[in-house]
């Protein structure tokens, strides 16, 4: 992915580098222990930044227990034409669903998102699951949850609950994603709303 160049707004820092990589570390093993090992486990990230905490936790998987070929247990879920709420924003254009070699059929899939607020982006994944085959367990991590949910969806591994008012944005800024003054970051920040 090209990361994509924002102009900086001020902002307040609610988790630096060091507290996304022990958040990711606790949510890995977290993982591991719900699951009992890694036996059948597919880590799914919902574009844009949910595919590249993905990968960061397929790494950290896979440390924890050396039998995990990372690359072999993390994909990529596309859920744009799935949602609910395309005629009310701007389009954006469709991601690249990848699912692991193994499938997800019978296996324990977690899909993994950067920030859950009203669940409509889980309900869409949880369609988009379903024309692709059928999971034995489905589950869900996010690095922050911050409450305001719409849905009956609640996160199984959470990194941070972060309380909000609903005018406050919540983002996730990733080296993998995001430029900010040349430079990349990895950091959730709190701005707030009009």
């Amino acid at each position: 992915m090209t990361p994509v160049t924002q102009a900086p707004v001020p902002a307040r820092v609610v988790l630096n580098q060091a507290d996304i990589d022990r958040a990711l570390t606790r949510i890995a093993h977290e993982i591991l222990e719900a699951n009992k090992g890694s036996k059948d486990l597919v880590l799914l990230g919902i574009p844009r930044r949910g595919y590249p905490l993905a990968v960061r936790l397929a790494q950290k998987i896979a440390a924890a227990d050396p039998a995990v070929d990372a690359s072999a247990i993390v994909g990529q879920l596309d859920v744009t034409m799935f949602r609910d709420d395309l005629s009310h924003q701007p389009t954006r254009p469709p991601h690249h669903t990848q699912l692991p070699l193994t499938g997800i059929d019978n296996k324990v899939v977690v899909l993994i998102d950067d920030v859950l607020y009203s669940g409509r982006t889980i309900r869409a994944a949880l369609d988009a699951l379903v024309d692709l085959g059928r999971p034995r367990i489905v589950r869900l991590a996010v690095l922050v949850d911050r409450g305001h949910r719409e849905l009956p969806i609640r996160a199984d591994h959470v990194g941070k609950n972060l309380p909000t008012s609903s005018s406050e944005k919540v983002r996730v800024r990733l080296e993998e994603t995001d430029v900010i003054d040349g430079q990349t970051v990895n950091e959730v920040v709190i701005e707030a709303g009009p």
